[in-house]
This record gives structure tokens, sequence and C-alpha cells, in this order.
């Protein structure tokens, strides 16, 4: 790397931690009145703590929740993602053209919006609500945007622990990259597009992350969030890291195997990641989160040896948790530094060796400890380097118990949203404690291939207060996992490999521990006998409330979410209706609109939801003849058009989506195609 780019990358960094410092040491001031200018160029004058809240931008409403304001939050988009312990407020379409007939019904005495919603402020301008746009471009727009949401809802002092965190959490990064050699950085490129290769221009926030977590970004001379990039600049940068969201697997597998664009080291090295979208897209508060699993996933080698780490591995807190069985001596989710990042491990001891059944280790004798260890995503790529058998010793080391008396779990799931079920029959009781995450590697058993995609792992120990013969453990492995697919079926989720057409039956990582325990001997867990019955219930209960907590994933949600969980877009639907190609962009925008303000509607969801247990019943091979559903379809087309259709018109044609699914689409756009005809007419 040339000295002026060396130097240009450590003043950039140096930059940004000294914004974050001053931002997030200010005074206290008095709490109303609060005046600033907004992004927009709009003096702001708020008198009092808002009470009625509309959220247009998913940053701004985590950021409400994270520092205690959410319950102000009367409505949102579909593309939010709640914390799992509130309700939230009502959908009022998605981020790009939320409903504005939908806002005003809630009457809101603020509403929180981006340059991006032009017909918001065009309708609402002059009313009784006043219009906030707050930026959120970058980390330091975050951190600034934080600062005034603290004022604004009088939330200060978690304001400044808020910015405090994401300035100590960028802090550790640098002081770990500060081990790494200016000649041993690497190039790295964010991989976008479909029908052809795209990367942030030079000023787009995605590459000040890559700088941050200590990569060398290309610098193609072109500004924008998203730029064509040559086959020629591609081969000159040869990136040695390529990274996307999710939805950019499929470009990658489809364009990076084309002479020319294999020629690079990331692809030859197998360095291509995908990150969630929530992560790649957009800056949030969890961007600082983001910097270190990117620089993890680079420099995961450096990362892994000791003599490179910053803090000391070592034990830091612990938490209780209630299991009242005779054998357990104690329960607790232990806390610890580990690679340098915090580490959450359950750990449950035995006042006497036992023998376990893990499906990670098999049968184990003289066990004193069983415990499930959650690891953040940037340890995720050093574990995977170091193996089991290391990572497992040094997980040990760290929250100070035996490798060789104990029998562990691991997941990426949070620590944090572990759930302890008890089922109980008379003096029997039957403990399960799950951690789950669905996100990502969810996968269909005898469907999906055997492929690695993000860890997610539905990790569960079982415990009786009995002793379990090795039958009875061996057993209560197939009444728990018929359990846990049943929750996952019932709550509609979805497969990884093909959301479209499979429901998941795990996860692909999902690990079990059976305890013998002590007490009465028993010989059976299966389904037909009383132990076989309570592991299933306390499982299913575990894993639909551990999904819950993990992911916000309920058994009823939104039928926008569940199109989302399924691949598909109203907006990507809505490109492929001829009657837009006369329209102009605001026509098109708000037919966009129209379509998630229809879907909102109940008996219209109601429809889009039969018709996707409908689909998942036909791909099954459980319904064959679809006549009266194409009835039902034109009846609720005619319905959202005010009067007959003259024509029915296939706009939805795509041979992947399932027929069940095409023909309600279908009906809605023919539906709302001849609205809009009427209404131009």
């Amino acid at each position: 790397m040339h000295a002026g780019k060396k130097s240009r990358l450590k003043v950039a960094y140096a930059a940004l931690i000294l914004s974050l410092s001053f931002l997030g040491t200010g005074g206290t001031c008095a709490a109303y009145p609060v005046h600033f200018t907004d992004s927009s160029g709009s003096p702001i004058v708020v008198s009092e703590r808002p009470g009625r809240v509309v959220s247009l931008v998913p940053e701004i409403t985590g950021i409400l929740f994270t520092l205690g304001a959410g319950e102000a939050v009367k409505g949102l988009t579909r593309h939010d993602t709640l914390p799992p312990e509130t309700d939230g407020g009502k959908v009022v379409g998605g981020f790009p053209s939320p409903s504005v007939e939908k806002i005003e019904a809630l009457q809101p005495d603020v509403v929180f919006l981006s340059s991006v919603h032009r017909e918001v402020r065009h309708r609402l301008a002059g009313g009784p609500c006043r219009l906030i746009e707050l930026r959120c471009g970058s980390i330091e727009d975050i951190v600034q945007t934080v600062e005034t949401l603290g004022d604004i809802f009088d939330k200060r002092e978690k304001a400044r622990e808020v910015i405090r965190t994401i300035r100590d959490k960028l802090q550790l990064v640098s002081r770990k990259l500060e081990r790494i050699p200016p000649g041993q950085r690497k190039r790295v490129l964010r991989i976008m597009g479909r029908d052809r290769l795209m990367t942030p221009g030079n000023d787009s926030f995605q590459n000040d992350i890559i700088r941050a977590a200590g990569g060398i970004p290309p610098e193609l001379g072109k500004q924008g969030e998203a730029v064509e990039i040559s086959l020629e600049e591609w081969r000159r940068f040869d990136p040695q890291v390529i990274y996307g969201c999710g939805g950019d697997r499929e470009t990658a597998e489809r364009l990076l195997t084309r002479p020319g664009w294999k020629d690079v080291e990331a692809v030859r090295e197998g360095r291509i990641y995908t990150f969630p979208c929530g992560l790649t897209c957009r800056p949030s508060l969890h961007s600082a989160d983001f910097v270190a699993w990117l620089a993890s996933a680079v420099y995961d080698e450096p990362f892994s040896i000791s003599a490179n780490q910053v803090l000391e591995e070592k034990r830091t807190g612990s938490k209780p948790v209630e299991l009242p069985l005779d054998f357990v001596k104690s329960a607790q989710v232990v806390d610890s530094t580990l690679y340098d990042f915090p580490n959450k491990t359950l750990v449950v001891e035995f006042k006497e060796p036992m023998r376990v059944l893990s499906t990670l280790e098999g049968e184990r004798s003289g066990i004193t400890c069983v415990g499930n260890h959650g690891s953040p995503p940037p340890c995720w790529s050093i574990q995977h380097r170091l193996g089991l058998e290391a990572g497992r010793n040094r997980i040990c080391k760290a929250v100070g118990i035996s490798p060789r008396r104990s029998s562990l779990l691991m997941t990426g799931a949070d620590m944090d949203n572990l759930v302890v079920r008890k089922a109980r029959f008379k003096d029997l009781a039957v403990y399960a404690l799950v951690t789950a995450g669905v996100r990502g590697n969810a996968l269909r058993m005898s469907c999906d291939e055997g492929l690695y995609y993000e860890p997610g792992t539905i990790n569960i120990i079982l415990m009786a207060n009995r002793r379990l013969t090795s039958r009875a453990r061996a057993r209560a492995v197939i009444s728990a996992t018929e359990a846990k697919t049943a929750a996952l079926q019932d709550m509609d989720i979805r497969s990884g490999g093909n959301p479209l057409r499979w429901q998941a039956t795990g996860t692909g990582t999902d690990e079990m521990i059976v305890v013998e325990g002590t007490g009465a001997r028993l010989d059976n867990a299966g389904g037909h006998c009383k132990l076989g019955e309570l592991f299933a219930r306390a499982v299913y209960e575990g894993v639909k409330d551990a999904v819950f907590r993990q992911n916000g994933i309920t058994t009823p949600r939104n039928v926008l979410r569940r199109l989302q969980e399924r691949n598909l877009s109203p907006s990507d639907l809505v490109r492929q209706c001829p009657c837009l190609e006369s329209m102009s962009e605001s026509k098109g925008s708000l037919t966009v609109g129209m379509v998630e303000e229809i879907l909102l509607e109940p008996r219209y969801a109601a429809f889009m939801e039969s018709a996707l247990a409908l689909s998942d019943a036909r791909e099954r091979g459980q319904i064959g003849e679809l006549d009266l559903f194409e009835m039902w379809a034109r009846s609720v087309a005619e319905e959202i058009a005010g009067g007959p259709l003259p024509e029915w018109k296939e706009l939805v044609t795509k041979e992947d989506i399932p027929v069940i699914v095409r023909v309600s689409f279908n009906a809605v756009l023919n539906g709302l195609s001849q609205r809009v005809k009427e209404v131009k007419h």
C-alpha cells in the first residue's frame, strides 16, 4: 500500500474515533424545549416529549427502542426488526412507500422520515404532526442521531451510554488491527448488483466500514452507493476478500464463475462471505459490531493467535439460572472475554459425576458440568479456524471449567435469549434449556443440500428429576427432535435453501445433550410415555420462545413479513407489471404502496395467507386441482378493481414462484392495475 493511502486511512479512522468521542461527552442541559436543525435544514423545536410517534426509518426505530423510548412508537414499517420483548406499533407499509392514510389514522405528534419520503412530506406538511428528518448515512450520523433522539425523548444518559459503547467497540477493533503490519492488510470489496457486478463508490459508508475493519477498499474514482466495476478494474484491484449481503449470494455464484472474473485471489481462495443485509446495506446501531465481525472474517488467522490479543481471556461475571433439581450444584450464564470479544456460556454444574448423551460428542461419563457456549459473530471465523477441540479448550479455560469433565454445545445464538421451560406431571418434572436462531441456515431435511450458511443453531439440554437410562436418553433425542420440528412448522419457519417452497425442519447445526440425572430409574422417553410427552412439551414451547427472543418471530405475523421471509418483495413483483410502462415514477411508487396497503387489509391479508398455506400443501403433493382457488382469485381481483375485469393478464410469470403464489399475486396486481386505469381515465 502506498504511503499516501496509509496516511489517509489512519487519519480517517482517527477522525472517526475522535468525532465519536466528542459526540459522546456532551453535558446535561435543561430537558425542554429542545432546539436543533434536522437533516432537511428545517429548524425544529420540541417543547415536550413526544407521545405518539410514527417512524418510517428502521434505524431510528431501533434507536428509539434502545434508548427506552419505544413505548411512544405507534407506527412503523414492515422493514423494522424490534426487540422481542416489545409488541411494537402498527405497520404502515414498507420503507420506500408507506401509506399516508395509515400514518394519519394513528394521529402522530411526530413522524420521523427520510429524504425518500417526498410524498409523505408533501401531504403531511403544515399538518398537526411535526416532520423530523434525521440522516443515518454513516456511523457518525448514527451517533449524532442517538444524541439528538436522547435530547428529544429526555434519554440523555442512555444516549451517552450507547455512544460510549459504539466508541469502545471501534476502539477495540482498532487496537487489534495495530497488531497487523500495514503490508499484511487485505484488499476487500463489497459485491452488489444482480445482472452486472457493482460495488460501493468511493464516498459510500460501506467503504468506510471496510477501512474501519482494517481492509483496503477499491478506489475507482466513482461516487455513489453502487457503481459498476469493469473487468479491467476488477482484475487490477484483485480483491483478496469479497463480501455481500444474503441477497448477493446468487450474484456471486452466477457472475464470479465467468472467465476473467473468477481469476482473482478471493475467488481462487474461496474468501467470499455473506452477512445479514441489515448490517451490510445500511448504517445502524450495530455498525460497530459489523466492523468487528468483518475484521475477524478478513483477519481470522492473526485474530486467532493468542499473542495478538489485547485483552486477557478470563471470566468477567455471571448471572444465575433457576434450575431446581436435586443433582444440580449451580446453574448460571457466565460472561467471559475470549479472542478479545465478550462471550456468554451457560454452565450447569452437578453435585456428582453424571453420564450424558451429547449429539456433538456422543456418550460420555464422569461429567460434572454441561453447558451451551454462545459465541458472538466476530468469534465465528476464529473458532472455525481453530477447530472444535482447540476452541472448546479455550472456552473451558476462560470460563473456569475442566475440559475433561465438561460437555459443551456451541451456538451462534445470544445466551441472553436462553429459555428454560419446565413440564410437570404429578411428581415427575423435566426441564428443557433452549437457545435458537433460524435466520440464514434453517433447512428442510430430505430437500435441502448439505451446504453451510450463517450460524443459527437450535441447542437443547434436557434434564429430569429422575435417573434416565442410556435407552431413555437416546429415545429422548427423538422425542425432542420431533417436538422441535413441530414448533418450527407451526411457526412457518422457512428453509434457507428454498424459502418459497419449503418449511424448515431444523437449522442443520442443531445439537442436544440429555443428562442422566438421579432418582428413580426411567427407561423410556418415547412419545407414548409420560416422560416423552413432557420432554416434547417443554421443547416445543422452549423452541418457539427461543426463536421469538432471538429472531423476533411469532406465529401470528403480518403477511408482508411472511412474504419477505420467502424472498418475495412487492416492489420486485410490481416491476413485472406491464401496466406501469406508461406511468411516471411517482405512479409506479404509488402502486408499490398500493400493493402493500392492500396486503395490510385483513381481508386481503387472509387471502394471501391462505394462498401461502395452500401453496405449501401443494408442494407436499396434498392438493391437485386449482380451479376453485383460481375462481376465488378472480373474484378477489374484481373486488380490488371495484368491478369486472376486462381481461386477466399473467403479470407474474416467473417459474420459480409456486403456481398458487403466482395466481394470488396476479389477482392482486390485476385488480390494482384495473383500479389504476379507472383512476387515470
